[in-house]
């Protein structure tokens, strides 16, 4: 009678066992079976002219913002080295120079290419999803070549990242293995034969080059982002900024803003009713303001779509109940801080050249967004629009993180958002004082 509980455990421990090599030999198969390194075809002519060549990769570069991520501030441009910092630690980026001992110097096509559609180093290493592999696989392989082109004409710069500060066992080639069997598959892209040429086109640039989806779609406890056609809108990690959902018009205005109006901002960091701030501030100062104006029409079409298919009736807000001491507050702050530049009724101010100066809030979907986040990082730490040459003297924004409390600031917003025809929720110290906590951006 003792052996028949020995027997019980022993098939559950086997079946254990047997489960987790069966997942194991799965997870080996995923990365280095059916994502084996492929070689595909260069499909840039041998006689294609050379500078122009480099001219075209600069251009995509520019678009995706690749000077962003690869150049550490101060230093060489695509030297790499530029600390990004995760829910898991901080990730360091890498010299895309070609400097033979620690950049692409070695590099052929189709290393690159591997690295851009499989996320896969020279060396078959794995790299770590911060280079978001899921949008550059939607890269064409005659993209890749050109970018290739550009980045071997550049001065070498010998620089080695450093060493990467992740909690273990993340980063580890194991780990990073289950990661990408869980959330990874590359994703070519496949035109729409139901749309025109020019969607098409606006579609390949958001979900591949500009990798939209990586800011504004939601992210989960394993830092996976959505699809790369997932637009739904998501609060990012770390920088602690909301990337509002670009196919509500409730929060951005894309299905009933004119097209030459959503090209403006992405050209110039300001329109006729928006202007960008925090990240996105960042998106157009390094990549949309260097793309040609096709380019542009192409994304704000594509985009506009996507808004115009998912327009939706705006959910009913109710007023926000505010005591008359938050309400004294908050009216107060505004006079002293906000009034001069913002307008006593929140109708903002132009420039005499009629572009805007400070924003109106009455009416603007950023005051009036459900997530207060990035109000309260604009209030803490203020900040400039990108500067363009549709904007070449942007207007400020003062940090006030030194200068009021959590609740000066909830009051403040609450005024904003429940004054002028403004009907949004109100803003707590508590929520304040969790942003601030979070640290700056």
């Amino acid at each position: 009678m003792s052996m028949a509980p020995q027997t019980t455990r022993q098939r559950i421990a086997l079946g254990l066992i047997s489960t987790l090599l069966i997942l194991a030999a799965w997870v080996v198969w995923d990365n280095w079976g059916r994502q084996a390194p492929a070689a595909p075809a260069t499909t840039t002519s041998p006689s294609a002219d050379a500078a122009q060549r480099i001219e075209r990769g600069q251009y995509l570069a520019r678009a995706g913002n690749c000077v962003g991520c690869h150049t550490a501030r101060g230093g060489k441009p695509m030297a790499g080295g530029r600390r990004i910092e995760t829910p898991f630690g901080s990730v360091f980026s890498t010299n895309l120079t070609p400097e033979p001992a620690t950049g692409l110097g070695l590099w052929s096509a189709d290393d690159f290419w591997q690295a851009l559609h499989l996320g896969r180093a020279k060396s078959g290493r794995l790299l770590i999803p911060a280079f978001p592999y899921n949008h550059t696989s939607v890269i064409s392989r005659s993209d890749s070549d050109d970018l290739l082109a550009w980045l071997q004409s550049l001065p070498p710069v010998q620089q080695k990242a450093p060493t990467h500060t992740l909690v273990w066992p993340v980063g580890t080639q194991p780990a990073l293995a289950v990661w990408r069997s869980l959330f990874f598959s590359p994703t070519p892209f496949q035109p729409d034969p139901n749309q025109t040429p020019q969607w098409n086109r606006g579609a390949y640039l958001v979900q591949g080059l500009g990798h939209c989806a990586a800011c504004h779609s939601p992210r989960n406890e394993l830092g996976a982002s959505g699809a790369v056609t997932n637009l739904s809108g998501g609060l990012m990690p770390v920088v602690n900024w909301y990337a509002p959902d670009l196919t509500n018009d409730t929060e951005t205005g894309l299905a009933s803003t004119p097209l030459a109006e959503i090209v403006r901002l992405l050209q110039s960091g300001a329109s006729a009713s928006a202007q960008t701030s925090g990240p996105m501030a960042e998106v157009v100062q390094h990549g949309t303001r260097h793309m040609n104006e096709a380019d542009l029409q192409a994304v704000a079409v594509y985009l506009q779509s996507r808004a115009q298919a998912m327009t939706r009736s705006p959910l009913p807000t109710a007023k926000a109940v505010v005591t008359a001491r938050v309400a004294e507050q908050g009216l107060k702050v505004y006079e002293r801080h906000c009034a001069q530049c913002h307008d006593e009724q929140g109708r903002g101010a132009t420039t005499v050249s009629g572009d805007v100066a400070y924003p109106a809030l009455a009416g603007n979907r950023a005051v009036l967004l459900r997530d207060p986040t990035n109000l309260v990082q604009t209030v803490l730490y203020g900040g400039y629009g990108p500067v363009t040459a549709g904007h070449p003297r942007p207007f400020g924004m003062p940090p006030f993180v030194l200068e009021l409390d959590d609740r000066d600031i909830a009051a403040v917003l609450t005024h904003l958002r429940t004054q002028w025809g403004n009907t949004a929720g109100e803003v707590t110290p508590l929520q304040v004082n969790r942003i601030r906590a979070a640290g700056t951006p």
